[in-house]
This record gives structure tokens, sequence and C-alpha cells, in this order.
């Protein structure tokens, strides 16, 4: 059947093999599957999920019973004190947006202790001149870049005794950059120190693509406020759009008011019918994020095997479902992503091509065959047409369609 798809036998054979090598990995992301499973299901238990949670408001979305039930729902499974989760966000950089300017008010600190966040906050925050940005509002931005792919814990500790920090943002997914992935435990230690020296600072986490890697979120290790996209782990491949803000009530109260209107705040906001799939999505998400990372442990396995540098390993403890691979080479980038989109459901026609993406300082080349426009949790990969060539891959449905598109892309690269 493979060779239906123009897979040859060589490529074939070198899946097997290093599938045996996988099998001890993939029987962990099992476990933790099962454990994320049972916490999602014993959510829907408690808060009651029934159909009539499905049924869609209009206008301003007074009284919806599924909405309400959905936050309670998150709140429950990422053990935080509340949660807005709307469609009415964009995107991950939205809700992060819109955290933003709900914490931060002018001459306030923004303090980034993961370097310089992703690309597309650039212009949010005024790294990049914007007219909008939080600069132009007189919100003050400082970065501490990371150590060896951990915190600087001296610098940190040392810029939050001189100066009154109002919000401190971790990104714990690399982004666009060479660094690894951020892990709880990285996570716990930091905020322990913070919370040691200033206990009022918000520490806000960019939880995108991190969210049922592991059993736990940030949020169960204090972080008060995280952040994601339902077009990535939590939405399964089923949420359309939206994204989430958990964490402390009061400061979900701010964001609400900030993305609706103040006095209104989550009072507001039609559902049009999408409780459904989000219930859908949240329901599915454990597996889908299972399938996502056994595609990447896979895909590190076989990169590694062909002689490429790769990060993770395969075998590493892995904090988000992101895999690069170091080309070195524009080319080999291009015809990889290329592959994954011939390996796509849709648009498996398409030929990739680098562009001027809004957002991004430099051209990206992105494969995204998915039924959800920029859905990251179907088989996608992207990056920037800049040295040393990463490509970043995240994603699949089901497993097998992500080994299918990573055969694929295997014969690009080959020629």
């Amino acid at each position: 059947m493979y060779k239906e798809l123009g897979i040859s036998q060589e490529t074939i054979n070198l899946i097997e093999k290093c599938e045996e090598s996988c099998q001890d990995e993939f029987k962990k992301i099992d476990e933790i599957c099962e454990h994320n499973s049972l916490k999602v299901l014993a959510s829907f238990h408690k808060n009651q999920v029934t159909e009539a949670c499905f049924n869609p408001t209009t206008g301003y979305g007074y009284n919806d019973l599924g909405r309400e039930t959905i936050e309670n729902v998150f709140k429950d499974i990422l053990e935080s004190e509340d949660a807005l989760v709307r469609s009415q966000f964009i995107s991950g950089s939205h809700a992060l947006t819109v955290c933003f300017f709900a914490l931060l008010r002018p001459n306030d600190i923004l303090l980034s202790i993961t370097g310089k966040p992703y690309d597309t906050l650039d212009e949010v925050i005024g790294i990049k001149e914007n007219k909008s940005s939080l600069k132009s509002f007189g919100v003050k931005y400082a970065q501490i870049d990371l150590i060896e792919d951990d915190f600087d814990y001296p610098k940190i500790e040392e810029y939050i005794k001189k100066n009154k920090v109002k919000v401190i943002e971790i990104q714990r997914s690399k982004g666009y950059s060479t660094r690894k992935s951020i892990s709880n435990e990285k996570v716990e230690k930091v905020i322990n120190l913070i919370k040691s020296i200033d206990q009022e600072i918000i520490i806000m986490i960019d939880n995108c693509y991190c969210e049922f890697v592991t059993k736990k979120e940030p949020t169960a290790y204090k972080a008060d406020v995280i952040v994601g996209s339902l077009i990535k782990n939590l939405g399964g491949g089923i949420a359309p759009n939206g994204a989430y803000i958990a964490g402390r009530h009061d400061l979900i109260e701010l964001c609400a008011e900030r993305l609706t209107l103040p006095g209104e705040g989550r009072e507001v906001g039609p559902t049009l019918g999408i409780n459904k799939q989000l219930l859908q999505g949240i329901y599915m998400a454990p597996s889908v994020v299972a399938a996502s990372l056994k595609t990447a442990i896979l895909t590190s396995k076989v990169l590694e095997e062909l002689g490429y540098e790769v990060e993770p390993r395969y075998n590493d403890k892995r904090a988000d479902i992101v895999q690069n691979i170091i080309f070195n080479d524009s080319k080999k980038l291009i015809e990889f992503t290329r592959g994954i989109q011939e390996g796509s459901a849709i648009d498996s026609n398409a030929v990739v091509e680098a562009w001027d993406m809004p957002g991004y300082t430099d051209k990206v080349v992105m494969a995204s065959g998915s039924f959800t426009q920029g859905s990251t949790i179907e088989l996608s990969c992207d990056g920037p047409i800049r040295e040393p060539f990463i490509a970043y891959m995240q994603g699949s449905l089901t497993y097998p369609y992500g080994k299918i598109g990573l055969m694929k892309a295997i014969e690009k690269i080959r020629g």
C-alpha cells in the first residue's frame, strides 16, 4: 500500500527498523495518554456535561450553559482557579496579547526570562515598532536569555531585586529558536525562586504545544496564568478555532474584560454552535497529543539515522510536541516541508513555497494540509528561511497518518 503513495521499499525498511527502536518511548507516551484521558473524563463527569451543553447562543451570548461548562472543564483539567475558553480568540498569539494588555499598565515592566518571544509577538511587545504595541502604551520590556537551555537564575534574581516587575513571561516551546523547550521541572524551580523574592510578580506561561505532553500543566506548579491555542494540543484537531487562558480567578476576570469590554467581561460572547466541537476536541486531545508525540519520536530517530542533527533526540524527555530537524541547507528544508504537504490529507497537490508571512521577520516555508487552516496539532511542518535552516515539525491526528507524512518527506530529501 505504501508503494501506491510513491514510497520506496528502502524508506519502508528504514521506518520499520526505527519503529522497533522507539517502542519503549511509545509505551511511556501511552501511559501519559491514559492518565490524561482519565483526568478529562473525570472533569466531564464532575461538571455534568450533557447534550444541552451543545446548544448555541447568538448575539450577546447571555446565559450560555455550554460555554460555562466548557470553562469549568478546562479549569479542572488544568488545575487552575478559573479559565476563559473562547472562540473569539483568533489564535494563541491573540490570547497572549489579550493577557498582556489585561495585566499590564503604563510604566509596568514585562520581563521575558526565556529570551525573545515568538516572532508574532514582536509587534505586540514593541520589539518591532507598531503604534498599537505595549511599548506605545508606555509598557517597558526587558528580556533575559537562557543559558545552556536553562534559566539564568542569578541574573533573574538580580533583575527582580533591582526592578519592580509586574509580569514575567515564560515561553515553554522553542518557537523559531535553536534552544530546547522548557520542562515543568525547570518552570517549578524558577517560579519558586521568583516568588521567594516578590510574591506580587505575575508569572505568565505561554503553554502552546505543551499541553498533555506530561501529566501536569504549569498551573500545578504555581504559575499564575497559562495561555494556549485550541488549534494546537487541547483542541484535539476538532476545535475549528479559539484559545484559552487559565489561572488565578482575578487575572482571568481582567482578561475577560479585555477580550470583551469592562463591566461585561465573560458574561458575553456567543458560541454560535461551537460548543460540541470544543468539548469533543478536549475529549480527544490526550490521544491526539500522544499520536503527535509518537510521530515526533519516530521522525527524530529516522532523521538521525539519515545523518541529520535533531532536537530532541528520540529518547529524550519532551516538553512539547515540536520536533526540530537541522538541515543546514535551505533546499533540504524546503523539500522536506514539501514532502509533509504531499503526505497531508488536504491540499496534497500544493507546492510549498517560502513567502512573507504576516507577523514574521524572515520568509517562512510552511506545510499544513489540514482540515482547519493553520492547525498545528494536525501534521504540519514549517520554518524560517534563515540559518541553520531548521524544520519545525509537529502534530498528527493519528500515528499512522504521521508516519505516512514522514515517509513522503524522506522521499523528497533523498531525491
